[in-house]
């Protein structure tokens, strides 16, 4: 399983809604699970926090079923230059998903100052999280070294029961904050570029342009 560097992309200027600052998601050392609504920006917040962590001087690990969209990733990582974005590491999960967890867990392991993990659309988009694919996660972070920022990106699901009014819930709950995840959720707002991104109890509405996320 090969991990590479940042996609080949031409840095252009992105458009950054005027007046607000970029949003800091503030994720340093934290494992996050991310539900998300259809098309409501799951891969662009990766993205926004992996530019981030790479300002930071860190590196990144990336893994998803398909690499990052070119032109969304010069959007996102327009302010670093080509040799900082030379520290994010991709690779597509490909074949069986523990394979992928062990290159992960390799790279982890043995890259100078790796910051952030991020598996971007890791599982089947609807149904229950196989048992399969949670243990593996487990594996990860288990293995990973300590104080690593871990951040699973996935489809939420709709609430059939009417519990809450909200557009989505996340998946497989219960067994992530088992594993020491906090629970997070992004939907799409009532404007074109609004998101809201649920926290903790607490609902944070946002902007997602061009070149990320704004409060």
């Amino acid at each position: 399983m090969r991990i590479v560097t940042a996609p080949q992309a031409s840095f252009t200027a992105g458009h950054q809604a005027k007046g607000m600052k970029r949003y800091d998601f503030a994720l340093k050392g934290r494992r996050i699970h991310l539900a998300v609504e259809g098309s409501s920006g799951g891969t662009s917040l990766g993205l926004h926090v992996a530019a981030d962590t790479i300002n930071a001087g860190k590196r990144v690990l990336w893994a998803s079923v398909e690499m990052p969209d070119p032109a969304r990733f010069s959007q996102l990582f327009n302010h670093l230059s080509p040799v900082e974005s030379s520290r994010f590491h991709a690779m597509n999960f490909g074949g069986k998903f523990e394979r992928a967890m062990d290159a992960l867990l390799e790279a982890a392991n043995s890259l100078p100052s790796v910051g952030l993990i991020v598996l971007d659309d890791w599982c089947p988009s609807s149904g229950r999280i196989n048992t399969v694919h949670l243990g593996q996660v487990e594996r990860l972070i288990e293995g990973a070294p300590e104080g690593m920022t871990v951040l699973l990106v996935s489809k939420g699901s709709v609430d059939a029961s009417g519990a809450t009014s909200d557009p989505i819930v996340a998946r497989a709950a219960e067994r992530m904050e088992a594993m020491g995840f906090e629970i997070w959720r992004l939907w799409r707002g009532e404007r074109q570029q609004q998101r809201v991104l649920h926290v903790n109890g607490e609902g944070n509405t946002l902007t997602l342009d061009d070149s990320g996320f704004h409060a």
